[in-house]
């Protein structure tokens, strides 16, 4: 199996199974992570912008940092870019048909789930970024404490205890 950095090289070549492989290996990692952060009507949209966004400035990754980080940093850019456009395409306060339309055929348990979301995602989004980042790479990404030690140059006992910490945060803020 090739490595990360070793596909990225080769895609750079214009090896079209590389640039594949690698897209196979973190299609969903991004998925989810972009769930997290955007609404999920609106996930596979970006998770399509940012392979586009690879696919266009792949010739640019200089192979000074992990494929995984440089990644993840076009994977924040292209949350960014979504709430930016958002923002600026439209009145904050109207509502479009379709969102409308979506909260009618939700059932009344459906609303106190996107209530507990809404709820959590702000909790989330309080935290700080490094608590953010440890969480995201075990949820979202779904790797072990070993393989987020190993990408993030930290041994796994620290690795550990930021995550402790990250979870004690938020069960702060949701009190009991």
């Amino acid at each position: 199996m090739s490595t990360d950095e070793a596909l990225a090289r080769r895609a750079q070549q214009g090896d079209r199974e590389a640039f594949l492989a690698l897209y196979d290996r973190y299609v969903d990692r991004v998925y989810r992570r972009i769930c997290s952060r955007v609404p999920p009507q609106y996930a596979e949209d970006v998770t399509q912008e940012v392979f586009l966004a690879v696919f266009r400035s792949l010739q640019h990754f200089e192979h000074h940092a992990r494929f995984s980080t440089w990644l993840y940093t076009i994977v924040n850019r292209q949350i960014a870019d979504f709430y930016r456009r958002r923002t600026r395409h439209s009145d904050p306060t109207a509502i479009s048909l379709t969102e409308v339309e979506s909260e009618l055929l939700v059932m009344p348990e459906a609303h106190e789930r996107n209530d507990e979301r809404a709820l959590l995602q702000g909790i989330f989004a309080a935290l700080p970024e490094h608590y953010q980042e440890i969480i995201l790479m075990r949820f979202a990404d779904g790797l072990t404490f070993n393989e987020i030690a190993g990408a993030r140059g930290q041994s796994l006992e620290a690795v550990k205890s930021l995550y402790r910490r990250a979870i004690q945060a938020i069960r702060d803020a949701i009190g009991d």
